[in-house]
């Protein structure tokens, strides 16, 4: 039976799927993955209820019984625009003072990591600690009964593409991009998602660790290779210009799993065990 892989339905990891949507590739790699799309979240709680084998999982998600499968992920060097933080400034305070003075935070619930990397921001780096409210991912009415509010991935472009609607809504806002604000204070790559497998898994299907990587990085590299096809399959499907998508996929996304992404990857599970926003997890496991 071909691998049952759990992947997400956002701009970003298109073109870590490009194979697996895309001919020659998609007719082969069909008799080896089964690929079903849902949100991040749900990625990850199917690879960790046995219902899925391989997902693109948020790195807030990572067990020690899942391998990080090495190759890809989803990270940004600088901004990467789909992580938003707007806060509430009517006084004017300078941006560390704004930050410090949050006590409610309305979340997009889509990605586990992002609530994660926004509690240690406030909690380790501002020594703050709002409430977390879950809110589905519209930011003015986020930001009417909130002094926060927090939004990931396509909805956050989306906002993006109507800040003065936004601004107009709530004027005085400070618009924050996560993956900048970790890169300064850390200088190290923001890191959303990787492949990760359970490898006991592999050998039932027939599929070595070998020819999983070689299968990911193909994509990937297809993916990398052929952003205008993306762009214009894309165009229709979120009401940004071509010109955003562009620029997301080949300026703001970074999709190389480097060795700066693994030590952001260490050092962000270190601190969210820390602010006690996830459980211990003293080694990656890598496949």
């Amino acid at each position: 039976m071909p691998l049952r892989v759990a992947a997400i339905s956002f701009l970003n990891p298109a073109p870590l799927l490009y194979n697996f949507e895309h001919e020659p590739a998609a007719t082969d790699l069909r008799t080896r993955y089964d690929v079903r799309y849902t949100l991040p979240s749900a990625c990850a709680q199917q690879l960790h209820d046995g219902t899925a084998d391989l997902g693109l999982i948020p790195i807030a998600a990572l067990t020690p019984q899942l391998a990080i499968v090495p190759g890809c992920t989803i990270a940004s060097l600088h901004a990467v625009r789909s992580i938003l933080l707007l806060i509430k400034n009517p006084d004017h305070l300078s941006q560390q003072a704004a930050l410090e003075s949050v006590r409610t935070l309305a979340a997009d619930t889509a990605s586990r990591s992002s609530a994660a990397y926004a509690r240690i921001l406030f909690e380790h780096f501002h020594d703050s600690r709002p409430v977390f409210i879950e809110h589905d991912a519209d930011p003015i009415p986020m930001l009417a009964a909130n002094d926060a509010a927090l939004l990931i991935g396509d909805p956050a472009l989306l906002a993006r593409e109507h800040r003065a609607q936004i601004d107009a809504a709530h004027p005085d806002l400070i618009w924050i991009d996560l993956a900048t604000l970790w890169r300064e204070l850390t200088g190290l790559p923001w890191v959303a998602a990787v492949w990760a497998v359970r490898p006991e898994a592999l050998a039932p299907n027939n599929i070595t660790s070998a020819q999983l990587i070689a299968d990911l990085i193909a994509s990937r590299d297809a993916g990398m290779a052929n952003t205008e096809t993306l762009v214009t399959e894309w165009t229709p499907r979120i009401a940004v210009p071509p010109a955003t998508i562009r620029t997301y996929l080949t300026e703001n996304i970074h999709y190389v799993l480097d060795e700066d992404c693994v030590r952001s990857i260490e050092l962000f599970r270190e601190l969210a065990t820390k602010i006690g926003a996830l459980p211990p997890m003293p080694i990656l496991n890598l496949l």
